[in-house]
């Protein structure tokens, strides 16, 4: 199950905060995996990704319940599924990591990250896997909640469009080669 992470609507769309959800969209689209569904409290397709000859069967998910309460989607859909914590990786942004880097982890804290607290809480543990990306720290006095919420500048998508691309590169790693491949080659 990959999910991401963001708020429903064309107002969030193009937010930085939205950027789990435009990862799994940018995912879908690569593969052909059309569709989608109302499930759960959550946008779901699922579909196959391949490599070579190699396929593997995915849930992309992205939970319409707004970023804070984004658990109560993937809770239920991890238990409909019968999709084990370890096999899910969640896609969000990170306020405290520098723009435009990406950074795989195995499981770990929320750093902060309400979304990420929301899917720990309804999961019932921290042991799943996710990939963060940088948005970095809002500049000057603007709040980080208002900051999130913006869409990314011209200049930042000259960033944030070939990094979209390196998630899904190291999304497909992961599921292909696991983690520690994925890891090694697009951490940093």
């Amino acid at each position: 199950m990959i999910v991401g992470l963001g708020n429903p609507g064309a107002r969030y769309a193009h937010n930085r905060h939205n950027i789990g959800f435009q990862c799994v969209n940018l995912l879908a689209q690569r593969h052909r995996i059309d569709g989608g569904r109302a499930q759960l409290r959550a946008m779901t397709a699922d579909g196959w990704i391949a490599r070579g000859d190699a396929r593997a069967k995915v849930i992309l998910v992205k939970p319409m319940t707004y970023m804070n309460a984004s658990g109560e989607a993937v809770g239920p859909l991890a238990r409909y599924y019968h999709v084990e914590p370890d096999d899910i990786i969640v896609v969000h942004d990170d306020l405290d990591m520098e723009m435009g880097k990406l950074r795989l982890r195995r499981n770990g804290s929320s750093g902060g990250q309400n979304g990420i607290k929301s899917i720990t809480q309804h999961l019932g543990t921290p042991e799943f896997h996710r990939a963060k990306v940088g948005i970095g720290r809002p500049p000057g006095r603007i709040d980080p909640a208002a900051y999130v919420l913006q869409d990314f500048s011209v200049a930042e998508e000259e960033i944030f469009g070939p990094l979209r691309e390196k998630v899904c590169d190291a999304l497909e790693c992961w599921i292909f080669e696991g983690i520690e491949a994925a890891m090694n080659r697009y951490n940093g």
